[in-house]
């Protein structure tokens, strides 16, 4: 049975993609490739909880099952954590990061594609991974998520206690905060949609772009911009 929560992944949907479009913006107008990286961790974001909508409106369908695991499970925040990496490690360094975690999930997607649905555990407006027959394709997920963990959490965590030592940063000390509990709530929900609990995903996706907008306009205020111009948003100089 549909409840209100169920169609809160309409509303992160449409913010996600908006979100992708500043961060895009942001990239052709300063350059960056973490700049561009966010935009298409915003965009990944964005198509998992449209899957999500679409189960929502239009009921239950296997494709549209499987495109969810793949781009939220998998892939849901490892662009995020991929743009992090270029603030926390040289170009050289960055670019050589993401080659296991990407061969692991091109490995889990066709996993996903390939498992049997067990229909008798399928309900109509809800999503779970646990229809799928071949269960163990869901210790993927755990092993990818390590990446988002260490990168876009770990960063953020450590650029908020980097910049809480400069004087003038507070803007991006909270900005870094924000980032870092937005970028936890997501995997909240996914523990708890393991479980069976999915309504808590949706929201906590929603809470979780939110968070994360909303460190991104902290980190990238003027007046954190004016005080020390050309320094990234987030980790290192």
């Amino acid at each position: 049975m549909r409840s209100f929560v169920h169609y809160i992944p309409i509303a992160t949907s449409i913010f996600a993609t908006w979100f992708g479009f500043v961060l895009l913006r942001r990239y052709r107008e300063r350059g960056g490739l973490h700049h561009l990286w966010w935009s298409i961790g915003a965009f990944a974001y964005a198509a998992g909880t449209i899957t999500e909508s679409l189960t929502t409106l239009l009921g239950w369908h296997e494709p549209v099952f499987r495109a969810w695991y793949i781009s939220g499970a998998l892939f849901g925040g490892f662009p995020l954590a991929q743009g992090t990496g270029y603030l926390l490690f040289s170009r050289k360094t960055a670019d050589r990061l993401p080659a296991i975690v990407l061969a692991v999930a091109a490995v889990a997607s066709v996993c996903v594609r390939l498992t049997p649905i067990d229909m008798s555990l399928v309900e109509p407006s809800r999503l779970s991974g646990q229809v799928m027959e071949w269960q163990w394709v869901r210790a993927f997920s755990p092993f990818i998520n390590l990446y988002a963990v260490t990168f876009l959490i770990g960063g953020a965590i450590y650029s908020a206690l980097k910049f809480r030592e400069i004087p003038g940063m507070r803007n991006r000390t909270i900005g870094n905060w924000l980032i870092a509990i937005g970028a936890i709530l997501p995997g909240i929900g996914g523990t708890a949609t393991r479980m069976g609990h999915v309504e808590v995903l949706y929201v906590t996706e929603l809470l979780g772009i939110l968070l994360i907008y909303l460190g991104f306009r902290f980190a990238t205020s003027p007046t954190v911009e004016a005080t020390e111009a050309g320094e990234p948003e987030l980790a290192t100089a």
